[in-house]
C-alpha cells in the first residue's frame, strides 16, 4: 500500500488511492491559451453569443438586448422549457457547440500520460449545476461513447457548494476521524465557503454518509477586498463555526482543510493559478495556513492544523465512494476556467 501523506499540504498518497495529477496545464494547439478554455463556462457564453448574432431562427431574441455575459444562468435554463421553439433551438445549438468542445477537451486529457487509462470522469464546478451545463455534459458523454473512447462521464452527485468541503473526508489526517466533525473551506474566484463537515465514518467507512452540517458563504467578488481582508473574513467565518460546534456539543477536530485554485507546494505556498483570488496569493512570503492560523480560535485548547490542496482534487474526492469499481478516474470542474485532476485506486 502506498505511504499515507495526509498530514501535509497537497498530499498525493492516501490509503488505497494515489492522486496522479492536478491543474494539468495543457496548451491549446490551435491558440495561445489552455485546451480547457475551449469548454469553460466562458466558452459556452461565446457559443451562445455567436448563435444569437448569426443563427437565431426566430424574430425576437429571447434575451432581448442583454449582453450574453450578463444573462443569469437561470434565465438561460428557462428558455429550454419556455415553450418557444426558436428560443429553445438557440440554446440547444449553443449546448451542442459546447458539448463537442468538451468531448474534444476530454480526448486531449486522455491522450496524456497522466490521464492514460482513465475510464470514468466526474464533471463538477458551477456550470454543470445549471440545466444547460448538465445537458452539455450528457451530450458530450454520448459523443465520447459514439467515438468508442472507453470513458464514461457522470455529474457530481453532491451539491457543488458541498463537494469542495466533503472531499476533505479522505484527505483529512486519520486522527480527525476520532471526532464528530472538522472544518473545511472552499475558496473560489467568486465565493469563499466554510463548512462544518461530519465524516460519519462509523456509519460507512468509505465516507459516503459524510454530510455538511452547517455552511457559511461570502461572495467576495462583489466587495473586491484585498488579501488581508479576505483572510480576516475567512477566519471570522471559521471562528463562528467553531462556536456553533460548541452549541451542538460536537467533538470538533483541531483541523481545517482548505481547497483553493492553483498548484499547491508541500510548504503551503500557492505557486500559480490563484489569479482570480483577491490580492496576491502567490507571493513568495505568503502562506495562507500561517496567516489564517494567527486569526483562529483554539479548538479544544489546541491550535488547529491547517492544510491546503487544489480545489479540483478536493471536489473530485467527494465522489471517491462511487469510483471504487475502476482503477483510474478523473475529475473536470467547469467554471470560469477548467480544473482537472486524475487518480488511481489501489485495491487491497
Amino acid at each position: 500500500m502506498p505511504r499515507d501523506s495526509r498530514n501535509r499540504h497537497a498530499a498525493i498518497r492516501l490509503p488505497d488511492l494515489r492522486i496522479d495529477s492536478c491543474n494539468l496545464p495543457l496548451r491549446d494547439p490551435d491558440g495561445d491559451g489552455f485546451l480547457g478554455d475551449r469548454a469553460s463556462q466562458t466558452a459556452f457564453r461565446r457559443f451562445l453569443d455567436a448563435r444569437r448574432r448569426h443563427h437565431f431562427t426566430g424574430r425576437r431574441d429571447p434575451f432581448g438586448r442583454a449582453a450574453t455575459h450578463a444573462i443569469p444562468k437561470n434565465e438561460i435554463d428557462l428558455v429550454l422549457v419556455g415553450g418557444d421553439a426558436d428560443a429553445a433551438h438557440l440554446v440547444h445549438a449553443a449546448v451542442e457547440d459546447h458539448a463537442h468542445q468538451l468531448a474534444g477537451v476530454i480526448r486531449g486529457f486522455l491522450a496524456t500520460g497522466e490521464w492514460h487509462g482513465v475510464r470514468r470522469i466526474v464533471i463538477g464546478g458551477g456550470f454543470p449545476g445549471s440545466r444547460v451545463g448538465a445537458l452539455s455534459v450528457k451530450r458530450a458523454g454520448r459523443l465520447l461513447k459514439l467515438a468508442r473512447s472507453g470513458v464514461d462521464l457522470s455529474l457530481l452527485r453532491h451539491d457543488g457548494d458541498d463537494a469542495g468541503l466533503l472531499g476533505w473526508v479522505p484527505l483529512a489526517p486519520a486522527a480527525t476521524h476520532r471526532h464528530d466533525a472538522f472544518l473545511a473551506v472552499d475558496i473560489g474566484g467568486t465565493n469563499i465557503r466554510c463548512g462544518l463537515v461530519a465524516p460519519h465514518l462509523d456509519r460507512r467507512d468509505d465516507g459516503s454518509r459524510a454530510r455538511v452540517l452547517e455552511r457559511s458563504q461570502w461572495r467576495h467578488a462583489t466587495e473586491s477586498p484585498d488579501r488581508e481582508d479576505a483572510v480576516t473574513r475567512m477566519a471570522a467565518m471559521l471562528n463562528g463555526l467553531i462556536a456553533h460546534a460548541r452549541t451542538l456539543d460536537l467533538r470538533l477536530a483541531p483541523f481545517i482543510g482548505i481547497a483553493c485554485p492553483g498548484q499547491i507546494h508541500v510548504d503551503g505556498r500557492i505557486l500559480h493559478g490563484a489569479q482570480n483570488l483577491p490580492g496576491d496569493w502567490e507571493a513568495e512570503d505568503f502562506r495562507l495556513a500561517d496567516a489564517l492560523r494567527l486569526r483562529l480560535d483554539r479548538i479544544g485548547n489546541r491550535a488547529p492544523l491547517v492544510l491546503l490542496h487544489n480545489d479540483a482534487v478536493v471536489q473530485g474526492l467527494s465522489e471517491r465512494p462511487r469510483m471504487t469499481s475502476v482503477e483510474r478516474w478523473g475529475v473536470l470542474t467547469i467554471g470560469t476556467g477548467l480544473g482537472n485532476a486524475s487518480y488511481t485506486n489501489h485495491r487491497a
